[in-house]
């Protein structure tokens, strides 16, 4: 955990390495000081199946974001900064609150910016009986060097793979070296956990879950990501390839984002998940 601490201030837990004090207050490209910051928390139930079960996925939203995706459906949260800040013991709690009401897991969304924080308050929660499995719900825009520190703390990586193209992530995302960050990120992460295990009740408890949102007018983007995992990870590796995307917060500034996916786009993306054998999820 002192490991962890040591990337807090000055800043180095994420690739940006903006090296703020933030334990003097200082913020960087993700807005948040050295203190936990909540927007909500509660029983999800709009997450996969595997994590969702009966009881709901224990999410808990963290404010703040390491990326600038102009297209985030969360932009009140990771941008605009809706949020509280709360105390590590008090985060502790709601880790516990959350497995009283029958979840089957905690998901952490968005703790990239967060991580010392975050993980100080998982110890102690575990110390006062937490059981659940612990979920890393990110964008893959992550310090390999800080995931080695996660090794045995997290369960159940669940990375937001959005482009291996330089140009998509310089305009869209903010963040020009996107595409060789997150796959060492995710190569990583599979070293750490392996593929997905489900239990008898058909909830996950361990391994890795990428995640995949077809953007319009990048499909040929998104074959090449899951070529990628297919020759890179395994066929084995569960992905879920999404079909929602809206053109929220700042999307319509860009005119080719300004729409929904059309079916064809969706369906050629997802039947070529299909032909490449890759376990999708349901």
């Amino acid at each position: 955990m002192e490991k962890l601490k040591s990337f807090l201030s000055p800043c180095k837990l994420c690739p940006r390495n903006c090296k703020v004090l933030r334990d003097r207050g200082e913020t960087g490209f993700c807005g948040v000081t050295d203190k936990p910051m909540v927007s909500s928390f509660g029983p999800h139930f709009g997450e996969e199946p595997v994590l969702v079960g009966y009881g709901g996925s224990g999410t808990i939203f963290f404010t703040g974001c390491n990326l600038g995706c102009v297209f985030c459906q969360n932009y009140d949260i990771s941008h605009e900064l809706k949020g509280e800040y709360i105390t590590v013991s008090q985060l502790a709690e709601i880790m516990l609150y959350l497995q009283e009401r029958g979840c089957h897991n905690i998901n952490l969304v968005t703790p990239t910016h967060q991580v010392p924080q975050i993980f100080e308050a998982v110890e102690e929660a575990k110390r006062r009986g937490l059981k659940l499995p612990i979920v890393y719900n990110c964008g893959g825009y992550e310090s390999v060097e800080v995931l080695k520190e996660l090794e045995g703390l997290v369960d159940i990586y669940m990375p937001d793979v959005k482009t291996f193209s330089r140009e998509f992530a310089t305009k869209y995302l903010k963040a020009p070296d996107y595409p060789e960050v997150v796959k060492e990120a995710v190569t990583e992460m599979h070293r750490q956990v392996g593929h997905l295990e489900i239990n008898e009740f058909g909830i996950a408890v361990k391994g890795l879950m990428v995640r995949h949102l077809v953007m319009p007018g990048w499909t040929e983007d998104s074959k090449e990501i899951l070529s990628w995992i297919t020759e890179n990870l395994g066929r084995e590796t569960y992905v879920n390839v999404m079909d929602q995307y809206f053109p929220y917060y700042k999307a319509c500034d860009y005119e080719e984002l300004c729409r929904r996916i059309t079916k064809e786009e969706f369906e050629e993306v997802y039947n070529f998940a299909k032909s490449l054998g890759l376990r999708l999820a349901v």
